[in-house]
């Protein structure tokens, strides 16, 4: 039994697992229906030209893994950004752990979303929000199906959020495969701020497939700065489909940084509903050994006098390879937009690859609007002048690629999280200058 048979024999149990509102048991149905219709994705779809699946799927992953064990903090502090005080959403393969979590907080209504799509409570926003800004391919009506756990987070109007939220997904790997599906759900209304730190993190050696979905929602004159932390295991890999909808005036920023892991595919969605949106992406990769990082980003200019900037860097050495697809539309009535997008790459070895397509369609005729990539390598007259001052090749080396990458991280709106990244990039690098991760 291949492993899409394995999945739609599993959904009849899952099914009939507890008790669900009616509402989400039609949207799982009709999204199990469209994974059996379109299956898993291949090299002959476009968008998924340059990664394959294929030896991911041979595993025989475990679709409900069992908690047997439960973690004690000390067993994964260093995952947590504990410099700062936050609140914690953990989960441990796929369960909510209350001891690792902390949530507390009279303006923060966090849940599990296995009880928001059980509660009446719930209903009015799950029957709003729920699988509205996810789009219909199959990996994400396949999340959709099994959708269950989760964080679900919803901040009310005017409130400013002033601790950032963590989000970890571990997995103990217990079992030999496990397949992992979280869902996120998260809903910032009018005037209100919030920033959300989110990882998934295998804790040994065995497979771990993650099939990660995550909608967000800003209303008007919202605030919300995500940071992506990507650095788990070899044997885990991980396919991120985000979906970001935004209303007037609102501000979203979503920062990715891709250290490790087997094959990591991260889907960007931006949906801009108003006026005076601004949308920002941005990501670091730093890869090696024969990992694989796929970053396929859409912007959707809908509504006039809006902005949004991409900015992605790539370091791969050895026999790494990259893939970069990003794409922004702009619609007839999106007038006055301002729109930017850059990916820039440097291969170390000459077994590393990338490909990458940067898109425009635009169908205004009053915008401003640019994209471009470079692949390139080191400046040796720049490498040159270093080694001429006394530092050594090694640390040269370093310091120009972390020069590169700098741009991205000067927009991190937390200090300690900015400091965290550059550790772990310096020791991608190869340079030890703090605390491993």
């Amino acid at each position: 039994m291949d492993l899409k048979e394995k999945l739609l024999s599993s959904f009849l149990v899952f099914e009939n697992q507890g008790e669900i509102d009616s509402y989400v048991s039609d949207v799982r149905n009709d999204a199990i229906k469209t994974f059996e219709e379109k299956g898993f994705p291949t090299k002959k779809d476009e968008a998924w030209k340059y990664t394959s699946l294929n030896k991911l799927l041979k595993e025989d992953y475990s679709v409900f893994p069992k908690q047997e064990n439960a973690l004690e903090y000390s067993d994964v502090k260093k995952y947590f950004i504990h410099e700062i005080d936050a609140y914690k959403i953990v989960f441990i393969d796929g369960k909510y752990s209350s001891h690792l979590s902390e949530t507390t907080h009279d303006g923060l209504d966090v849940c599990l979303m296995s009880s928001a799509l059980s509660k009446p409570k719930y209903r009015l926003i799950i029957e709003n929000y729920f699988n509205k800004a996810a789009t219909k391919d199959s990996l994400s009506s396949l999340n959709t199906a099994f959708s269950k756990e989760g964080a679900y987070i919803h901040i009310p109007k005017g409130k400013i959020i002033e601790k950032p939220i963590q989000i970890i997904h571990f997995s103990t790997g217990n079992e030999s495969a496990t397949m992992l599906q979280p869902r996120n759900l998260i809903v910032v209304e009018e005037n209100s701020h919030v920033q959300i730190i989110e990882r998934h993190q295998s804790l040994t050696s065995n497979s771990v497939l993650t099939n990660s979905v995550t909608e967000i929602f800003a209303k008007k004159r919202a605030i919300i700065d995500y940071y992506k932390i990507q650095n788990d295991n070899a044997n885990a890999s991980l396919i991120d489909n985000t979906f970001i909808k935004q209303k007037q005036e609102s501000i979203a920023s979503v920062h990715t940084f891709s250290f490790g892991g087997k094959l990591t595919r991260n889907n960007l969605n931006y949906y801009q509903e108003g006026e005076r949106i601004d949308s920002t992406l941005k990501g670091v990769t730093i890869i090696g050994n024969k990992q694989h990082v796929d970053h396929n980003t859409l912007v959707h200019h809908i509504e006039p006098n809006c902005e949004s900037h991409q900015d992605y860097k790539g370091i791969f050495t050895d026999s790494a390879t990259g893939v970069f697809n990003g794409k922004v539309v702009v619609e007839k009535e999106a007038q006055k937009t301002n729109a930017f997008q850059a990916n820039n790459n440097i291969l170390i070895s000459d077994k590393a690859s990338i490909n990458t397509k940067p898109q425009l369609e635009i169908f205004a005729d009053d915008v401003k609007c640019s994209h471009g990539c470079t692949i390139g390598q080191l400046d040796e007259s720049a490498l040159f002048y270093m080694r001429s001052r006394g530092i050594p090749e090694k640390e040269a080396k370093a310091l120009l690629m972390y020069a590169f990458s700098n741009n991205v991280l000067s927009s991190v709106k937390i200090p300690e999280l900015k400091r965290r990244i550059t550790n772990i990039i310096a020791n991608q690098l190869g340079v030890n200058i703090g605390f491993d991760l």
